[in-house]
């Protein structure tokens, strides 16, 4: 027996694409709701349809603009509480200032923690992400969190494409743990890109790297490319030391600026990444391949609602 009543999923307006896949792999009817901006650009929210005692699940990834879009998502939990739904369960496909989650300067917030505070405070009882850029934000929140990982899907993509004389190549130190387990699926060895980062900017200096990465196929791995500098810095750098061919994958494609057309016209052979955050169709072309975490998050969706284990997913 289910522990809520009736299913509902919505969607704000960061990405109605990926919440129209959930419901398509649920079988069900995306929920009504209407969203807009005043003329005062005020965000406006209301339910269409009674959502009293049910399980509610918003969809709603705080990418660009992520103010924007983290306050409607805000709005839409607080819509949702108001109108008696029995559970509000906020779906953040990318959570956005997840780089922000510790004090690396004087006088600095830790705004991923300041995120946490208000989703709880509007209203959510729960929170389902994917690959989060730390897992500490977990610790964040005072209620049930729930992190997914893109990682099977991308494996697979690459365990398909039989790269030759592979090598897994963690771009920093911190995402190293995670490349080692893709290394793992993959049978390959592991390397990592050391480099620096140069102020608060997006430009970071690589410096060598560490494993014997020559001959080899190089598969870079991220969690996320913003303005895509330090992956294809180390890209530069790892055909320098000899790497014959390389590829790269990352979870969220932030992709700001002109992110896009550089990776476009880079040595990388092709970038997989997961719609976790909406991609421009007529820049993703060539060498930037979309593969989708419906099924992921649909199949989570399914599991909280009738109470059984997500971990089990991944076993």
């Amino acid at each position: 027996m289910d522990p809520f009543d009736e299913l509902a999923v919505f969607s704000g307006t960061a990405h109605r694409k990926l919440t129209e896949e959930v419901c398509s792999y649920l079988s069900i009817h995306m929920g009504k709701a209407e969203v807009f901006k005043f003329g005062n650009t005020n965000t406006f929210v209301r339910i269409l349809e009674n959502v009293r005692q049910r399980d509610v699940f918003i969809v709603q990834p705080t990418c660009a603009p992520v103010n924007d879009n983290l306050t409607e998502l805000l709005i839409m939990i607080d819509a949702a509480k108001r109108a008696s739904a029995g559970r509000v369960t906020a779906v953040v496909p990318y959570y956005g200032y997840g780089r922000s989650d510790k004090k690396n300067q004087p006088r600095v917030p830790i705004t991923a923690r300041l995120v946490a505070d208000l989703l709880t405070a509007a209203g959510a009882d729960r929170l389902l992400t994917v690959d989060l850029h730390a897992g500490q934000i977990q610790g964040f929140f005072n209620i049930p969190v729930d992190e997914l990982t893109a990682m099977a899907i991308l494996s697979n993509y690459f365990q398909d494409k039989r790269l030759e004389n592979p090598v897994v190549v963690a771009t920093d130190i911190g995402i190293s743990k995670r490349a080692r387990d893709m290394a793992e699926r993959l049978q390959a060895p592991l390397a990592i890109v050391e480099k620096r980062r140069i102020g608060n900017e997006d430009k970071t200096e690589s410096l060598n790297i560490i494993g014997e990465v020559e001959g080899k196929t190089a598969l870079l791995f991220d969690d996320e490319v913003d303005s895509g500098g330090s992956l294809l810095s180390a890209a530069a750098t790892l055909k320098e030391q000899g790497v014959r061919d390389v590829y790269a994958c990352v979870s969220h494609p932030v992709l700001s600026g002109n992110a896009a057309d550089r990776i476009v016209g880079s040595p990388l052979q092709e970038m997989v990444v997961t719609n976790t955050i909406p991609t421009d169709e007529n820049k993703v072309n060539g060498k930037i391949t979309v593969l989708s975490v419906a099924p992921l998050l649909g199949e989570a969706i399914r599991r909280i609602h009738e109470g059984r284990s997500v971990g089990a997913m991944f076993e």
